[in-house]
């Protein structure tokens, strides 16, 4: 299994948390495909605001795997990603997309089956007249996301994973995976975390 098969397969929180609660994407965002799990190295997009050209220019540029992050100066309920674009992206072999903005088109979206996750669901429609940029560093629900950064994301939302740390927080989230798996069996058999996690002498003293 892959790293980023990995990181997908123990999730944003136990990513999050094992990265020394690093790498938080702080936004409300929507699953557009419900169950879906991915990791993937960031390519990222800054598009102008209100507008999708730099979505139209990176298509060429997708790689098998990559998490497509679209972003604007400020995050806006227009649609950067409809169903006709969302299918450039899957044929390239884009893993997921991540836009901090709208998209539409959600039910031909849901049939197209390419994992999304998005800030809004609005119709209104993109300008595609403003020139961005593609590979640079990008924020998003006041994370930095550099270019090949691993973005895990699922039903609890995203985490980002800079990628000189990659193999060390998959270390550490693999072995935070086991100490969970021991003390829920624990928790199985009638122990409580407020004695195993030390919480009572927090609360009662001594």
């Amino acid at each position: 299994m892959s790293a980023f098969a990995e990181l997908a397969r123990l999730g944003s929180a136990t990513v999050y948390e094992a990265a020394g609660r690093a790498g938080l994407v702080d936004a409300e965002l929507l699953q557009v495909i419900p169950g879906s799990r991915v990791a993937g190295p960031a390519r990222t997009v800054r598009c102008g605001q209100g507008d999708n050209l730099m979505v139209h220019a990176v298509m060429e540029r997708i790689e098998p795997g990559d998490v497509v992050v679209l972003t604007m100066p400020e995050p806006e309920p227009v649609a950067l990603v409809g169903d006709l674009l969302a299918t450039q992206a899957k044929v390239a072999g884009a893993a997921a997309l991540l836009v901090d903005a709208s998209v539409r088109d959600v039910e031909e979206l849901r049939e197209l089956g390419l994992p999304i996750w998005a800030r809004y669901v609005r119709i209104r429609g993109a300008a595609k007249d403003a020139v961005g940029a593609i590979d640079e560093p990008v924020s998003v629900g006041g994370q930095t996301i550099a270019p090949g950064d691993a973005v895990v994301l699922d039903a609890d939302g995203a985490a980002v994973v800079e990628r000189a740390r990659l193999e060390e927080v998959l270390d550490a989230s693999q072995a935070r995976e086991e100490k969970e798996r021991v003390k829920r069996e624990q928790l199985l058999a009638g122990a409580i975390s407020y004695d195993l996690d030390g919480l009572r002498a927090r609360v009662e003293g001594g």
